[in-house]
C-alpha cells in the first residue's frame, strides 16, 4: 500500500539503447479490465517488447486521473515532476490522458463540474509538452479510445454522451494533426470498431465499453512500441 516506486539496475549488455519510457495515464494505463495479477496492462506488454532494447517502462497510470483537475490522484501538471521527470533515465513520456476530463463533468463522478471544452483540454496538453521539452524528454501523444455506452447500466453511465464524444474527437484530431508532439500513437484507430467508430471493437472491449481487455491492451502496446 505504501510502495510508490521500485528502481532496478539495467543489464549492462543492453544499456546502450536503454533509458526509461513513462506511460502517464488513467485507469486504462492502470489496467482496469485486464486479467488481475497477470501483468496484462498495456505498459506490461510494452515493457516485454522493449526489454530486448534495454528500455524500461514505468507505469504512471492512476485510475480516474485527469489532465486538468485533481480527483483520484493529483492532476497531471502536479504529478508530472515526480511521476515523469524524476524517473531514472527518463527518455520519453507517453501521455495517455484526457477521457476523464471529458467524461467526468456532469456525471456521478463530478456532477457540478463544467463541461470540458476541447480548447481547454488542449491547453493542458501544451503545458505538459512544454515541461517535457524543457527537460529534454521526448513527448508521445496518445489519442483517446472510443467510449460509447461506457459504464452502461451503472450509476456512472453519464460518463458518456454524444456531446462528450464530439469533444474527444476534436481533441484527437488535434493530437494527430497539430504537430505538437514528437510522435503520436493512435489508440483510437487501434481500438475502435471499424463498423461503429464511436465504440470499442468487441474483440478489444473488456465488457464495460470503456476499458480494453487483455487483447486490446496487447494491441495498444504493439502500436506504441514502434515509437520508442
Amino acid at each position: 500500500m505504501f510502495l510508490s516506486a521500485l528502481h532496478v539496475s539495467g543489464d549492462a549488455r543492453t544499456a546502450a539503447g536503454g533509458g526509461t519510457v513513462v506511460a502517464l495515464g488513467d485507469s486504462i494505463t492502470d489496467g482496469n479490465g485486464s486479467t488481475p495479477d497477470q501483468d496484462r496492462r498495456w505498459p506490461d506488454y510494452l515493457a516485454r517488447l522493449a526489454a530486448a532494447r534495454g528500455i524500461g517502462v514505468a507505469n504512471a497510470g492512476i485510475s480516474g486521473a485527469r489532465v486538468l483537475a485533481d480527483g483520484m490522484g493529483e492532476r497531471a501538471a502536479a504529478r508530472f515532476e515526480q511521476d515523469v521527470l524524476a524517473q531514472p533515465g527518463v527518455r520519453s513520456v507517453i501521455i495517455a490522458l484526457g477521457i476523464n476530463d471529458i467524461g467526468w463533468p456532469g456525471s456521478a463522478f463530478a456532477p457540478h463540474d463544467t463541461a470540458m471544452a476541447a480548447d481547454t483540454l488542449i491547453a493542458g496538453y501544451r503545458k505538459l509538452i512544454q515541461r517535457a521539452r524543457a527537460n529534454k524528454v521526448r513527448v508521445i501523444g496518445a489519442t483517446m479510445a472510443p467510449f460509447e455506452n461506457a459504464l452502461q447500466g451503472t450509476p456512472l453511465s453519464d460518463h458518456y454522451s454524444p456531446a462528450k464524444d464530439a469533444v474527444r474527437r476534436q481533441v484527437n484530431d488535434w493530437i494527430r494533426g497539430s504537430g505538437a508532439f514528437d510522435a503520436v500513437v493512435d489508440f483510437d484507430a487501434v481500438l475502435r470498431d471499424p463498423a461503429h467508430p464511436s465504440r470499442l471493437s468487441p474483440a478489444f472491449d473488456s465488457g464495460d465499453h470503456l476499458h480494453p481487455g487483455d487483447a486490446g491492451y496487447e494491441a495498444m502496446a504493439k502500436a506504441a512500441y514502434q515509437f520508442l
